[in-house]
């Protein structure tokens, strides 16, 4: 891991990595015996941490157990940075940098987070991003710097042997439309 950050005016800690840009923020939690309460964004804090953006859209998605959703991303005016949290269950998040300057470009970088961890990934914009479902069910929430545009998005496959992402389960579910993204080393990138 990187450098851990705890930011005494904000209820959040952050920690930094290799990925330029690319963070880990965990909440802070405050519990009594009815339970819990946490900011999950506050934009005066992530500007703090600079984060400057991440919620012009939200996103939820639910899967089952094996599935794994990507590799996408959206290029041009509506890239997107995404700030991603699983709301039930357990998954393997993964970002892929595809930023050609980038000391890290054909990397990925991946972290499990969950419903008891709180953790949340800030990508931002430059990455690919996708996660495999740990858990028998996961619900996962990202909020968006950019709207969905369909002739923006792109991706890679989630198989690419030159990126040997271990997904960390066995027989992935893939949509029919992900299995024919193209390996990162046929991408032109967009970033």
């Amino acid at each position: 891991m990187g450098l851990i950050y705890n930011f005494k005016k904000m209820n959040f800690q952050v920690v930094t990595n290799e990925f330029e840009g690319l963070k880990i923020i965990t909440p802070k939690l405050f519990k009594d015996n009815r339970g819990y309460f946490f900011e999950t964004y506050k934009s005066s804090s992530f500007k703090e941490m600079g984060v400057d953006e991440c919620s012009i859209q939200t996103n939820q998605s639910f899967s089952h157990q094996n599935v794994v959703r990507g590799l996408h991303f959206q290029s041009g005016k509506n890239a997107q940075a995404k700030l991603v949290r699983c709301l039930k269950g357990e998954i393997y998040d993964v970002a892929v940098d595809l930023r050609k300057s980038s000391p890290t470009f054909g990397k990925f970088f991946g972290i499990n987070l969950s419903h008891d961890n709180n953790n949340m990934l800030y990508i931002p914009v430059g990455f690919a991003h996708g996660f495999s479902v740990l858990s028998a069910e996961a619900e996962v929430s990202y909020n968006v710097s950019a709207e969905w545009d369909r002739d923006a998005e792109g991706g890679i496959r989630f198989d690419d042997p030159d990126l040997k992402i271990d997904w960390k389960i066995s027989d992935p579910i893939v949509s029919d439309k992900d299995k024919i993204l193209p390996f990162l080393k046929d991408l032109e990138s967009p970033f």
